[in-house]
């Protein structure tokens, strides 16, 4: 499927296109389904490239899902990785997980760096759960990502995924946080799994794509 200008292709049938400058609040207490529905989401098609803070997985884990998702998206990908070795063909360590102003500094750095070769460009962070449990307040995970994360969307062409597992042990009420961080996003999608390889999608945000929808995972 190609993606018609200022939108984004999707391999997630009904989501088919997403447009540009548009950012997710993807959620779920089922991790491994929250990760499928991410790569789906940011797996970067030809004339793209996709930047990830992965907070779980070293940076080739999350290189092979990519490349599980859509052909060659593993390298069309810049991995900031809190997990892992550092390596020559765009896979960066973070420094520190606990500081939020150094992180988001190398994450803009690799977003800046990434629109020097394409225009059009895929964020994600998986997961923002492991940050709060970092952080020391909420607060700075807010600034975090206003500052960073969403920031990058305006001065560009792409789209945001930020994922979160409702099932991580925090001590906040997770609820409230959401609703915290949702005013930040254009959309919401919470994920639920329903069977083997089979998710259903709770939707808002998005214009083109129904309250609720089924898809392949």
């Amino acid at each position: 499927m190609s993606a018609t200008s200022q939108q984004f292709a999707v391999d997630a049938d009904p989501i088919s296109d997403i447009e540009s400058g548009t950012s997710i609040l993807l959620t779920g207490d089922d991790s491994a389904t929250l990760a499928s529905v991410f790569a789906k989401l940011v797996a970067a098609g030809e004339d793209e490239q996709s930047v990830i803070l992965e907070t779980e997985r070293s940076g080739g884990a999350i290189r092979r899902t990519l490349n599980q998702t859509t052909m060659g998206a593993g390298s069309r990908s810049s991995i900031l990785a809190c997990e892992g070795r550092e390596s020559d063909d765009g896979i960066t360590v973070v420094d520190d997980p606990a500081d939020l102003t150094g992180m988001g500094m190398q994450l803009s750095s690799l977003v800046t760096t990434s629109q020097q070769s394409v225009e059009r460009f895929r964020t994600g962070i998986y997961l923002c759960s492991t940050i709060c449990d970092e952080a020391e307040d909420a607060r700075s995970v807010y600034r975090f990502l206003n500052s960073n994360f969403l920031t990058e969307l305006r001065r560009g062409e792409g789209i945001g995924v930020c994922a979160f597992d409702t099932d991580t042990d925090l001590e906040t009420d997770v609820n409230s946080m959401l609703t915290g961080m949702e005013t930040s996003f254009t959309a919401r999608i919470d994920v639920e799994k329903t069977g083997f390889k089979e998710a259903q999608l709770t939707v808002s945000g998005l214009s083109a794509v129904g309250e609720t929808v089924d898809i392949s995972l």
